[in-house]
């Protein structure tokens, strides 16, 4: 590789539950706004800010995430988190991507509303240390708050955080969820694909569930899902 032009790598982590157009515009906008070689979506195994609640079957995410991605010849998914162990911190998903590309530049990507929340994450500041986290934001959303995370990180880590305005960051995926049990159409909201693989397995359509405690099955009838009894919406 010519070492005279900087490798960029984005890391576009998430629940996926389902993906949507905004993952998927957020990443491709970041992808040019950064000169990103490729942007590695990792589906979040178990994810630590949703214990107590019911999230789809790792499988599922994986599948519509590579459903939804496929087309793209610089998307990428990696079953990283889904494969390992423990809970899905994001600075360990970082550390594994710093040793594979140790010379490359690494930015993780998520929302505003997640990273005014990143002194909460596991181990922040290692995490601000190994990349830049990219703040992806809806037009008009106020910045001001990002401002005061400076104090808690420090100067120079706070420099390694930057905003990024993203047109379509108004798709929740919970809000698909609803539109879905509820019987209500999320075309043009998702990939196709994913329309369809969401449609085929019965994903989100309402069912008697219970909560097993620690990760596992949580529901009765119906589409998979996985829970464990409690860092960003995916």
């Amino acid at each position: 590789m010519n070492q005279s032009v900087p490798d960029n790598i984005g890391i576009m982590g998430g629940t996926f539950d389902p993906i949507h157009l905004g993952h998927l515009v957020t990443a491709e906008t970041a992808r040019q706004a950064f000169h990103l070689r490729t942007v590695i979506f990792v589906p979040a195994g178990r994810p630590p800010h949703k214990q107590g609640q019911p999230i789809t079957d790792a499988e599922h995410r994986y599948m519509m995430t590579v459903l939804a991605t496929v087309s793209h010849p610089d998307f990428q998914v990696d079953r990283l988190e889904i494969d390992r162990e423990g809970p899905s911190y994001s600075v360990d998903t970082v550390a594994v991507f710093r040793e594979r590309y140790p010379d490359s530049n690494l930015y993780f990507i998520t929302g505003a509303d997640a990273v005014l929340e990143i002194c909460s994450w596991h181990n922040c500041t290692r995490l601000l240390s190994m990349c830049r986290v990219v703040a992806a934001t809806r037009p008009g959303y106020e910045l001001a708050g990002l401002g005061c995370l400076a104090d808690l990180v420090g100067e120079e880590l706070f420099r390694r955080i930057v905003p990024l305005e993203v047109p379509a960051l108004a798709i929740s995926s919970s809000d698909l969820r609803r539109q879905v049990a509820e019987g209500r159409s999320i075309r043009y909201l998702v990939p196709r694909a994913v329309e369809e693989y969401i449609q085929k397995h019965g994903l989100y359509r309402p069912r008697e569930r219970r909560v097993v405690p620690g990760w596992g099955v949580v529901h009765i009838d119906g589409p998979i899902l996985s829970g464990k009894a409690g860092e960003e919406d995916g």
